[in-house]
């Protein structure tokens, strides 16, 4: 299985039966699926990384704990366990994850040119692991912190803190929402 190629979708979600090269979808337009991992701890902090200086979309901005796209015949859940452990050194099973929601994102940029359209699983994973104990894939990870809840969304919801985010300031604050039930559902 290429993690290069995704599987293509509807534009309802559905799997269309057409397999392509992700950065021939993102040329294109294609809608396919990605995974999206929060990570956050009992003390109510959210674990956000640095992209690294060399990504081609997004360099050194603040992202999500984890996230990538879902290879072509992987689920959601398979997806987001390969990219925990690509990204972050962290091993989980598919049961560990809670999944909250299925969005769609769309993301144009002109320069370095992406025209995104993803199905994101968002999922919370309760992680109470200290930040010396990730183990960051360089080429794609600059950092990793936890931040107080309420610091991040105070981040969110200031334009120019904003600015040093990825540009999908709904996902973060949606996020926000979800960890925060999680939290008291299970103190």
């Amino acid at each position: 299985m290429d993690p290069e190629k995704i599987d293509v979708l509807d534009k309802n979600g559905n799997p269309t039966g057409e397999i392509m090269l992700k950065r021939e979808a993102h040329k294109k337009g294609v809608w396919h699926r990605a995974a999206h991992i929060w990570i956050y701890n009992s003390k109510g902090e959210v674990l956000i990384q640095k992209r690294a200086k060399r990504k081609k979309h997004y360099p050194d901005l603040w992202d999500i704990s984890a996230a990538g796209h879902v290879s072509a015949g992987q689920t959601f859940a398979e997806a987001a366990v390969r990219e925990l452990y690509e990204e972050l050194g962290v091993k989980v099973k598919e049961q560990e994850l809670k999944k909250v929601e299925v969005r769609k994102l769309v993301q144009d940029v002109k320069k370095p040119f992406l025209c995104n359209r993803e199905y994101v699983q968002v999922y919370l994973l309760r992680l109470n692991k200290p930040i010396k104990d990730f183990k960051l894939e360089e080429e794609e990870v600059e950092q990793v912190k936890f931040m107080p809840l309420e610091e991040f969304e105070a981040e969110i919801k200031d334009p120019n803190k904003l600015k040093k985010y990825v540009h999908t300031k709904e996902f973060f604050m949606d996020a926000g929402e979800h960890i925060r039930k999680a939290l008291k559902a299970s103190p």
